[in-house]
């Protein structure tokens, strides 16, 4: 078990060190050595020498926090504390001086509900691991899942509070159930389980979070047509390219005053063949000039 401790403390020092990923491991192959040399590059997981991992090792539960919170990147960015929070405030068994001290607390102020008397040595079973883990994804926002249920042979062996999180981590394809049917809830997780199973959830988590539109300033230029009539004109910034374009898609009137006009941007598709030639893509529309005309970003549906 020192040895193993060993090995995370290592992935906490040396989190930015990585190796060749495609030999980095001796005893690992497979989907698991995919899983874990994908960790490994991030800095999330290491071994206990360059040549091995020892993926049927247990993993204890201060491992199992670590590679969770890490793996998925939580962290508490958004929050804001009066006094620094710390390990001893909230578990009876969690050192403040302990490297994993801070993925406890991390995952505490995100909802992961950990005993406060917590044994951080003690070794993690599959279904307590895959129920922390699918917490931990699920914070990043709802994700869609087919309404199904799978038959797991053994399920009257999992604990009731853990049947829903490991139904849905069998949809999203996280973990799978074995030659028999069975999910084994009760067993010691291995540690090339452990690795395989985050991988997957932040498969899950980037196929379906959406990712936030590039930021990039659009002028607005208003032209008096008549008295009553103003011409609204949305440029984007030089292109040097005819392949970008910028489209208008409503105008939404206030009653301050504003006329907010919503846009999308349009950028060239790879491989497409567009004229090399410096643009500079304008949309224009028109509205009554008792308005002020604002412009605003079309939200990604």
């Amino acid at each position: 078990m020192k040895k193993l401790a060993a090995l995370t403390i290592t992935s906490v020092m040396l989190g930015s060190l990585t190796f060749n990923t495609a030999f980095a491991f001796s005893d690992v192959e497979g989907e698991q050595a995919e899983a874990i040399a994908a960790l490994q590059s991030r800095g999330v997981v290491s071994g206990i020498d360059n040549e091995h991992f020892v993926p049927k090792g247990k993993i204890t539960f201060a491992q199992s926090v670590q590679i969770i919170v890490k793996g998925l990147n939580l962290n508490m960015d958004l929050l804001r504390f009066i006094k620094q929070p710390v390990a001893s405030d909230i578990y009876t068994n969690i050192p403040n001086d302990a490297w994993y001290a801070e993925a406890f607390i991390i995952a505490h102020y995100n909802g992961l509900e950990i005993p406060k008397d917590v044994n951080p040595n003690a070794t993690i079973t599959r279904e307590q691991f895959g129920n922390l883990l699918i917490r931990a994804l699920e914070k990043h926002g709802d994700l869609p899942l087919i309404k199904m249920y799978i038959e797991i042979k053994d399920a009257d062996q999992i604990t009731p509070e853990y049947q829903g999180a490991l139904q849905r981590m069998l949809l999203y394809k996280i973990a799978e159930l074995d030659k028999d049917g069975k999910l084994n809830p009760k067993a010691e997780l291995t540690r090339g389980e452990a690795a395989t199973w985050v991988y997957n959830a932040g498969k899950v988590l980037d196929a379906h979070t959406q990712k936030p539109a590039p930021t990039e300033n659009v002028e607005v230029t208003v032209e008096k047509v008549s008295d009553d009539i103003n011409k609204v004109t949305l440029s984007r910034e030089s292109k040097p390219t005819a392949g970008y374009g910028i489209e208008i898609t409503g105008i939404r009137f206030e009653q301050d005053g504003k006329a907010v006009i919503t846009y999308t941007l349009t950028d060239p598709k790879p491989d497409s063949m567009n004229a090399t030639v410096i643009t500079e893509p304008k949309a224009v529309t028109y509205i009554s000039s008792k308005y002020k005309a604002e412009a605003e970003l079309a939200a990604v549906k």
